[in-house]
């Protein structure tokens, strides 16, 4: 089956694109879309498969010319996101043991204080009669916060980091601009000489940061080289904090458009963030597509993969797929189970994951029960990408 009316880019399909999606899904496995040369995994099986099957890559193809993008390409082919193994095995263990459960747990105290320090800057504005925006004031700096201060990135240089991310996550959507792509040059050199300096910085003198840890572990005689090191926190803050933000933002404004999902988390904030941050993950997802490649003749919901082919996991549409989910175009956050795949599967399943299950844990209750009345107050407005899903601002009044 074939699909290519499909864009991608169309305003209205990035307003809402699940109706597509929802068609895509009728078919019996993959679908090719000729104007992008690859197969659209839609459906749940299917796009689980995608992650999993050992058959399909995540192949780094260099952009070009390369001089031009020399840094942008080795922040993405040295590190784990677009490696395979044996790369992917040596990286994703050295990084795991260094980012492991026992320190993303010891990061609850400081998602507690900094939970709490935006809310004390939130309330200032409430009690001047201010709304608040919910992105902004709140989802974007939380999880920027936390991984600046797991890393040991000076508090100074904080307001850095978010514009150095988007600019270079703009270039995983379709078809990016001439200034995306001048954008992410940029951001990735600027991005790239920072790590580095205090990578070198953390080599003279070890701190108890994540990037002294990075800098000095060692498994099986293995270590991170310097270009390695860079590539990992550099993922560790963009993708640390992406799915974060817009997880949080699509899920709070799911609940406040739907006044029995807002009633629940009114009434029971602490009982219900488990299942509501999952939630949040599946209903509207914060990551839309992922795309592996073929390196040996494969087969996906039955359809035939040749080597060299690229096939796509659609995420948000895996996790609406009705095969799966009841009542799977309805928010319920009280959903269990919810065996979505926001995070991925397989070996790519997100390293991160724990701390942004974590920060959600700490950041939504808190939320909650400190504005029960909240309520949206201007329509939201959204991102003008799919890839990444997400809000520009989301205004709140208390």
């Amino acid at each position: 089956m074939t699909h290519s009316a499909l864009d991608f880019t169309d305003p209205d399909f990035i307003a809402d694109p699940y109706p597509a999606l929802k068609e895509l899904r009728k078919g019996d496995g993959p679908v090719w879309h000729e104007g992008m040369q690859i197969f659209l995994a839609a459906k749940h099986g299917d796009a689980n498969d995608v992650f999993r099957n050992k058959s399909l890559g995540r192949i780094f193809a260099p952009k070009t010319p390369e001089f031009e993008w020399e840094i942008f390409n080795w922040l993405h082919a040295d590190s784990i996101l677009d490696s395979e193994p044996p790369k992917h095995t040596r990286l994703r263990s050295l990084v795991a043991k260094a980012f492991n459960r026992q320190k993303i747990e010891g990061m609850r105290p400081s998602v507690e204080r900094i939970t709490k320090q935006l809310l004390d800057c939130i309330d200032e504005k409430v009690k001047s009669g201010e709304t608040f925006d919910l992105i902004a004031d709140y989802a974007e700096p939380l999880p920027v916060k936390i991984i600046a201060d797991l890393l040991g990135f000076p508090e100074s240089d904080e307001h850095l980091l978010r514009p150095w991310s988007q600019a270079i996550v703009k270039m995983y959507e379709v078809n990016p601009s001439l200034q995306y792509q001048a954008d992410a040059k940029e951001a990735g050199r600027e991005f790239a000489e920072y790590v580095r300096g205090l990578a070198e910085q953390r080599k003279k003198t070890p701190g108890q940061d994540l990037i002294t840890e990075l800098a000095t572990v060692e498994e099986n005689g293995e270590k991170l080289n310097m270009q390695e090191l860079v590539a990992t926190c550099i993922l560790l803050l963009n993708a640390g904090h992406e799915a974060s933000v817009n997880a949080f933002g699509n899920g709070m404004v799911a609940v406040l458009e739907r006044p029995d999902q807002t009633k629940l988390l009114r009434e029971k904030p602490r009982e219900l963030t488990n299942t509501a941050l999952e939630e949040f993950m599946r209903f509207d997802a914060p990551l839309h597509l992922f795309e592996r490649t073929a390196t040996a003749d494969t087969q996906i919901g039955g359809v035939e993969i040749k080597q060299g082919q690229k096939i796509a996991a659609l995420i948000g549409s895996a996790n609406r797929d009705e095969s799966i989910f009841s009542s799977a175009e309805s928010m319920d956050v009280t959903r269990d189970p919810n065996p979505h795949v926001g995070f991925g599967a397989g070996i790519h399943f997100c390293l991160g994951a724990p701390l942004a299950r974590l920060e959600m844990s700490v950041s939504l209750p808190a939320l909650w029960e400190k504005y029960p009345g909240m309520q949206l107050s201007t329509k939201p407005v959204r991102r003008p990408t799919f890839v990444l899903r997400g809000y520009e601002n989301v205004f709140i009044s208390a």
